[in-house]
């Protein structure tokens, strides 16, 4: 097994500084037992944690680590941009280059406004549909996670099922009214529910790759689905990419199924793993927001210099020939070699794939498109699975409900030689007494 005797020293002076020692609750370990790692350093595929125990990363900083840890060319333009300050308050030339980078190139979106986070994201993409609309309930779905903000965290995916609920604390009553949860993929409550509610919702809301509760692919007939009925009744349709976002497309997921969203999210994919976050939609969507509309909505930290260069950076490396491509392509791969070995030992496992996005599920069902359809009992196992794989060296995140993630630094000799270990972890997870 490996050592962990300097990560739970840190863990046991964490517990003293923050709740459950950690400041995101997944990290925690709960879900998979045993003391979180506190990592050190990253380089490439790599990680190291204070003990110095070497890993694989599929984690990525949950996914926005698209070109691994520590890429040179980030690195550069980060060390640049930091010899002029770190932060202004105030209009710089770096927001304008990422923002056109982004706009430019995204038939989506007429104009951006970057924010501090996903969740910072969303919350003010929702004020926006409701401002523009002039209505207030909002639907969303059981299973997909949108943030923390309080009338998002309703059936939510990500830590809240990790810790075993489905709602937070401290949400008042009201708040949760204006929400109106769905089942994925259930074409007929979303009709019964416009009927309901005529003239009052102003967004649906959807991960159109819901990655926070599993990875839950659904089929590009329902997502069409919502852009008809959206349209027909006078709904925003919002777009919540800020996993698939730049991901698993440059323009994300309504680039890959080609629908097209009212108002789209995106995180911290396009600040190089900085704290950063954005939302986009139409110019006349967005003339509502101040100074030029009366949607309020303003940050400090927005468009922080040292994020911006790095998103540039990042993005600048997205675009170069075949990238997503080849990204695809090695995760296929990857995926494949572990499943041919899972079919030959008619073991009830299965990995849900897209782009260069994966999921690990146990169980004996293949397809899972709704929440209500992981078996809760099969994360005992996943569990062992999990720690079995940080004893070879592979680290993932660290609850059997989050995904997983290749990234350009993965070469195929490191994702043959992790295949094979994960093959050889499958065999013990369901062959040893």
């Amino acid at each position: 097994m490996i050592s962990r005797q300097k990560s739970e020293k840190l863990f046991e002076t964490a517990k003293t500084l923050f709740p459950g020692g950690v400041n995101s609750p997944v990290r925690a370990f709960r879900s998979v037992g045993g003391t979180p790692l506190f990592i050190k350093r990253g380089d490439g595929c790599h990680i190291w944690d204070e003990d110095d125990n070497c890993f694989v990363d599929f984690c990525c900083s949950w996914g926005p680590l698209i070109l691994g840890h520590n890429h040179p060319a980030i690195r550069q333009k980060v060390e640049e941009t930091l010899k002029n300050g770190t932060s202004f308050g105030a209009p710089t030339k770096l927001e304008n280059e990422l923002g056109e980078l982004i706009v430019s190139r995204n038939p989506y979106i007429d104009k951006i406004r970057f924010v501090s986070s996903g969740t910072e994201a969303v919350m003010s993409g929702i004020r926006l549909a409701r401002g523009f609309t002039g209505r207030n309930k909002i639907v969303k779905f059981d299973g997909c996670y949108h943030g923390h903000a309080d009338s998002l965290l309703v059936k939510a995916g990500s830590g809240l099922v990790t810790l075993g609920t489905s709602s937070s604390a401290g949400v008042p009553e009201a708040f949760s009214n204006e929400t109106i949860v769905l089942p994925l993929n259930d074409c007929g409550a979303l009709e019964a529910c416009i009927a309901k509610y005529p003239n009052e919702i102003a967004c649906i809301i959807i991960e159109p790759i819901p990655a926070n509760n599993g990875l839950l692919i659904q089929d590009k007939g329902y997502l069409q689905f919502l852009r008809e009925i959206c349209t027909k009744n006078g709904i925003l349709l919002f777009f919540d990419e800020v996993i698939s976002g730049f991901r698993v497309a440059f323009s994300g997921a309504a680039e890959l199924f080609d629908v097209r969203p009212d108002i789209v999210s995106y995180g911290k994919i396009i600040g190089g793993g900085l704290p950063v976050g954005a939302y986009g939609a139409s110019d006349e969507i967005m003339s509502h927001i101040s100074p030029l509309g009366n949607v309020y909505q303003a940050g400090t930290l927005s468009g922080n210099p040292v994020a911006m260069t790095a998103g540039v950076a990042q993005l600048t490396e997205c675009l170069k020939p075949n990238f997503y491509k080849d990204l695809s392509e090695k995760t296929k791969s990857f995926v494949e070699t572990i499943m041919d070995h899972v079919h030959v030992n008619e073991y009830p496992f299965s990995i849900a794939c897209v782009g260069s996005i994966f999921w690990f599920s146990f169980g004996e069902k293949i397809e899972i498109r709704r929440a209500d359809e992981i078996d809760p009992h099969t994360m005992a196992t996943f569990g062992k699975f999990y720690n079995m794989l940080l004893d070879e060296g592979i680290y993932l995140g660290p609850s059997g409900y989050e995904v997983g993630f290749v990234s350009a630094a993965h070469d195929e000799k490191t994702l043959k030689i992790c295949a094979d270990k994960i093959c050889s972890v499958l065999d013990r997870v369901f062959n040893e007494k």
